[in-house]
């Protein structure tokens, strides 16, 4: 009766431990996709809304990389 008992215990005991080690498992998730794929739509949607400004915007910093660019290669610094 004894050695029933304490092979029940035991069977207890081992059956907690594979409980804890499921509960405790990291698995693998889908929130870093749902993170990225998320952020590219936001991306995606300023970049369909903000067309002209970003445009704009290209156009200016070309213009003074341009301009900058010239007056390094001659010489003129201001």
């Amino acid at each position: 009766m004894r050695e029933q008992m304490i092979m029940l215990e035991l069977k207890a005991i081992d059956f907690a431990r594979k409980v804890k080690e499921n509960a405790m498992k990291a698995e693998a998730g889908i929130d870093g996709i749902l993170v990225t794929v998320g952020l590219c739509i936001i991306a995606l949607l300023l970049c369909v809304v903000m067309k002209d400004s970003l445009t704009a915007f290209i156009q200016t910093l070309v213009t003074n990389m341009t301009t900058k660019a010239q007056q390094i290669l001659t010489g003129v610094t201001s």
